[in-house]
């Protein structure tokens, strides 16, 4: 049985937003839980705003990969020794409300627990409409043509055990399909995914740095390894 929480964050000048988010989980986790907030730069405006918070469980991880999400999170992966690692996005994206319930099925005996948007009970509010309904199509044909364990296996909202993220190479090289990577390599080898009803919503504060077109192909490549999967094993 796990007994507490792993948070990583990745930042890239997220000044305006990490206090709001820092004191949400503070609210809304009541799992003991540590903070890793990753960031890429010494001048990134993220850091003071840290400082100032001045909470011991909230931990200043310098990106040792090079600029990125993607590298932000393998660095916060590679920080946390043990146990149990969310992944949360410094904008709000995600509500944290089903948090530990996520922590509660790891504990059931899950080995990833998805957000899922896509499920019953599930919402996604907001955004650009084409990303929506291509993230949308993808997620739920996993679901229902292939039979994948999660309708929303591209949400970068999920809990991992440290055992999963370190049975798996990271091939990604974009960014946030670093998630969809670990989901489908995690099912292939046999590990056990469950998933709860999540809501996201897009930023209020700063602007996505999401670019569809750049990254639809990294997103597509983990989608067609599931496909290969199941069908040919």
């Amino acid at each position: 049985m796990y007994d507490s929480i792993n948070i990583v964050i990745p930042v890239y000048n997220e000044g305006e937003n990490i206090v709001k988010t820092l004191d949400e989980i503070k609210a809304k986790i009541k799992t003991p839980h540590q903070i890793y907030v990753v960031y890429d730069f010494d001048e990134d405006n993220t850091i003071p705003a840290v400082k100032k918070y001045g909470q011991a469980s909230v931990v200043l991880v310098k990106n040792k990969y090079g600029k990125g999400a993607l590298n932000a999170i393998k660095t916060g992966f590679e920080a946390v020794q043990d146990g149990v690692v969310l992944v949360v996005m410094a904008d709000l994206s995600d509500d944290l409300i089903v948090v530990d319930e996520m922590f509660k099925k790891i504990n059931e005996g899950n080995d990833i627990v998805c957000g899922s948007r896509f499920m019953k009970g599930g919402r996604h509010i907001g955004g650009p409409f084409l990303k929506n309904v291509i993230s949308k199509w993808a997620c739920l044909s996993l679901y229902y043509l292939v039979g994948f364990p999660t309708h929303d296996v591209t949400n970068s909202f999920k809990m991992y055990t440290k055992k999963v993220l370190d049975s798996i190479t990271i091939e990604s090289n974009g960014g946030f399909e670093l998630g969809m990577e670990i989901c489908v390599k995690a099912y292939a080898k046999g590990f056990k995914i469950a998933e709860l009803p999540s809501t996201w919503h897009d930023r209020s504060v700063g602007q996505s740095r999401f670019k569809l077109w750049q990254w639809l192909p990294k997103y597509l490549r983990w989608y067609f390894f599931a496909v290969r999967k199941r069908l040919f094993g």
